[in-house]
């Protein structure tokens, strides 16, 4: 069987050697790294050639890819690399990394043309100044070729196995059973409709119930899919920890119903977790180099044996990873994203595809992937992306800046100030929002990056991370303010000052509609299903993800009968933030009242933590009998495990949780662990001038502005929460929503049509 690799992982897997180092070296951007090979090659003489298609084979191995540069006349090819600062500090395993991809691209490119010699060399050029250093050698293409037969060798081993794993992965997953012993009700058409996606290489936005087993029913057909679509990879995104772990359950049942333990043989199927590097690293004091972190030192040499462990695990979840990693004496985070490339499931958070900086997305792009995407919790993604694609910087952290400046950084900064002083002049001390940036602040600001760039780039006896940080949240505000348009928002908010002190502010480019954003990361998929219990209307989420108008919209009932959840309206409370300290004694009794009613396990849901604890604490002073428990602002993964394991079976209590947070959605408490919510709320945004100023730009845009900035992500909450309640089909329970505006008709039209409300 043949297999295909492009000529960057060819050599990123024979030719890497060393430490893993991640110290921080002032680097160009992708724009300034194509704009520096667009002025390599202005200076090349008229026939010379750039971006030549190469590709070769050895055995059942093709490698591809693009060279650079080429100068017929000369015989020369050319490898452009851009740099910043001194070219001596390069590291000594990247040069040679280097080398040997341009070596590779020599010696397809004597196989194509047919030469028996050629002039190499590795054309660097410094971003700053505009100078080149070439460095040169001539070889012969017997040589070169030797070379490239050697690397492949080493790699030819692996891609067989690779490509035999690919077969008996595809023969697999053709007869992979469903591991129950039918489809729950509205499963088999949620299953249908992903096989369809998937097969058909198009967007499915699909609304389907709580409790119907979404998890399972996107990911039993779309690995069903992957043989007949020829797919790679699996991509499995959720917002939240629990909804990685619910997939990494749901891929385990897959296997355990496919494994056959007579014949000692599991499902050919590599799962790999992707977690955040902080959850990751061992050894947190330590900086990301082999002078500083044991795991670092020797990282690229032991990762060969690493990797190999690591792959005969097949499901390598958090835990596991960790253990192989422990065993080898690699970081276990950096080897997870050098296992991206050799695993057909790949569970992770949303950033991993959708950020401006997404890995997942990049390496798809790189290595032209076929990828399929599955987005659990897809209404969670409009919220994320936002944030993803803004970006803001304070005014004060120039002062602690400027502390270590080079004389040029401090002009630049000077210049700057300048600039954002004349933006605080404006409208002094108010917050006050633009649909334009203004002029010349934003170059301004690249002039001050590229001061730090230099400044960075000089050899240093201590590392200065303040000054690192700006540079990284001033090169992420350039590159937000390349998107600006319609969909985007420029504000300056006033921070306190003292006396005669300059006033300071906050600049902040805000994003409002990241449906241009992500356009491209939805469209460069070979599929993409985004799923959840809470999508309608659907036209809100295809204005806000730029989804294409081929999507495929479905709804899939409920398999809930009405009279299993009682929804009671409490139409004379209201959680109005100014009735709020009012409303706390009718809130009390409403909840007790139930409780005596039908004791059990029950959540109780707030607009914040304040009204939270003036609600608990009310509670606990009328009903110091009853068990209750609190989320807390600073509860952590343990914390939040915590607060789930008290929900047991046949229990009583009452937890009080925020709406929209972690126990809003995501947890499964079937049967008797919850047998009912309140929600004091109606989980709106804060009205305040950065959503009005939100509203006023959703208007323009689409004629609905309240609706869309609040009313459509508050009763997004509303109903996740009460979703929490009935699980299966068997479960009872009671849903209180302690507003009276719940009885409004264009509120009571975004809740589920299967509820059967009732108001008191």
């Amino acid at each position: 069987m043949s297999y295909t690799v492009a000529v960057r992982t060819l050599c990123e897997f024979t030719a890497k050697r060393g430490d893993l180092d991640l110290r921080f070296t002032p680097s160009p951007d992708a724009s300034e790294g194509r704009a520096g090979h667009a002025a390599i090659a202005a200076r090349r003489p008229p026939g010379y050639e750039t971006e030549i298609a190469l590709s070769g084979s050895f055995e059942s191995l093709t490698v591809r890819g693009r060279a650079d540069g080429y100068d017929p006349a000369r015989r020369r090819l050319e490898e452009f690399k851009t740099y910043r600062g001194d070219l001596e500090a390069m590291r000594e395993n990247q040069r040679a990394l280097h080398w040997a991809q341009l070596r590779v691209y020599g010696a397809l490119l004597c196989e194509k043309l047919g030469l028996d010699t050629l002039e190499l060399a590795l054309v660097y050029y410094d971003i700053g100044s505009g100078h080149e250093t070439a460095l040169v050698e001539q070889a012969s293409a017997p040589a070169l070729r030797a070379a490239f037969e050697a690397q492949c060798s080493r790699f030819v081993a692996w891609a067989g196995q690779e490509a035999a794993h690919r077969a008996a992965r595809d023969a697999a997953l053709a007869t992979l059973r469903l591991p129950h012993p039918s489809f729950r009700h509205g499963q088999r058409e949620l299953a249908e409709a992903v096989w369809r996606a998937a097969t058909q290489a198009r967007c499915l936005l699909a609304q389907a119930p709580t409790g119907i087993g979404k998890t399972i029913g996107t990911l039993f057909p779309q690995l069903k899919a992957c043989p007949r679509a020829a797919i790679d990879k699996v991509v499995f995104l959720s917002a939240k920890s629990s909804g990685r772990q619910l997939a990494l359950d749901a891929l385990a049942t897959l296997a355990a119903a496919h494994d056959d333990p007579r014949a000692d043989a599991p499902l050919p199927l590599r799962v790999l977790e992707l977690v955040a590097r902080e959850k990751a690293c061992e050894h947190p004091d330590a900086a990301c180099h082999g002078q500083s972190c044991p795991l670092a030192r020797g990282f690229y040499d032991r990762l060969p044996a690493a990797r190999a462990a690591a792959l005969e695990r097949m499901r390598l979840d958090r835990a596991t990873l960790r253990d192989v990693a422990s065993e080898h004496a690699v970081c276990p985070y950096y080897l997870g994203q050098e296992l991206v490339r050799w695993s057909d499931v790949i569970v992770g958070d949303y950033n991993y595809w959708f950020d401006a900086s997404a890995v997942l997305f990049m390496l798809a792009a790189h290595n032209q992937w076929r990828a399929s995407v599955l987005v659990d919790e897809a209404h969670n993604l409009p919220e994320r992306a936002r944030a993803m694609y803004s970006a803001e910087l304070a005014q004060t952290r120039i002062d602690t800046v400027r502390r270590a400046a080079s004389a040029p950084l401090r002009r630049a900064l000077a210049r700057l100030q300048k600039h954002w002083n004349a933006q605080n002049a404006i409208r002094p001390g108010v917050w006050r929002a633009s649909d334009a940036l203004p002029e010349g602040l934003v170059a301004a600001l690249g002039d001050v990056i590229g001061a730090i760039g230099d400044q960075l780039a000089e050899p240093a006896l201590m590392r200065d991370p303040e000054l690192e940080r700006f540079y990284f949240d001033a090169l992420h505000f350039t590159r937000i303010a390349e998107r600006f348009d319609t969909h985007s928002l420029f504000d300056v908010t006033p921070l306190p000052h003292r006396g005669s002190r300059r006033p300071r502010s906050t600049l902040a480019i805000r994003n409002i509609v990241p449906a241009d954003a992500l356009r491209a990361r939805i469209a460069s998929a070979h599929s993409m299903t985004l799923f959840s219990a809470t999508l309608s209307p659907t036209h809100y989420y295809t204005d806000m993800l730029g989804l294409p108008a081929s999507t495929v919209s479905i709804d899939i009932d409920t398999p809930f009968r009405a009279e299993q959840l009682d929804v009671h309206i409490a139409r004379h409370i209201s959680t109005r933030y100014k009735d709020r300290e009012r409303s706390l004694q009718a809130v009390v009794a409403r909840v007790a009242m139930q409780y005596a009613g039908r004791p059990g396990n029950y959540l109780c849901f707030f607009s914040s933590y304040d009204y939270l604890q003036q609600a608990a604490d009310a509670f606990v002073a009328r009903h110091p009998d009853v068990n209750v428990w609190l989320q807390s602002r600073t509860m952590d993964e343990a914390g939040q495990h915590a607060f789930v394991a008290r929900f047991v079976e046949g229990g009583c209590g009452i937890g009080f949780a925020v709406l929209g947070g972690a126990f809003g959605e995501g947890i499964d408490l079937p049967g008797t662990r919850l047998i009912g919510t309140f929600i004091a709320t109606l989980g709106m945004p804060q009205v305040n001038a950065v959503n009005e100023a939100m509203r006023e730009r959703m208007d323009a845009l689409y004629g609905e502005g309240f609706d869309y900035t609040y009313l459509i992500p508050g009763l997004r909450k509303v109903v996740q929460a009460a979703g929490r309640v009935i699980r299966t089909e068997h479960d009872r329970g009671v849903v209180h929503l302690l507003d009276d505006r719940f009885a409004q008709p264009g509120v009571r039209a975004l809740l589920p049509a299967w509820w059967r409300i009732t108001s008191s």
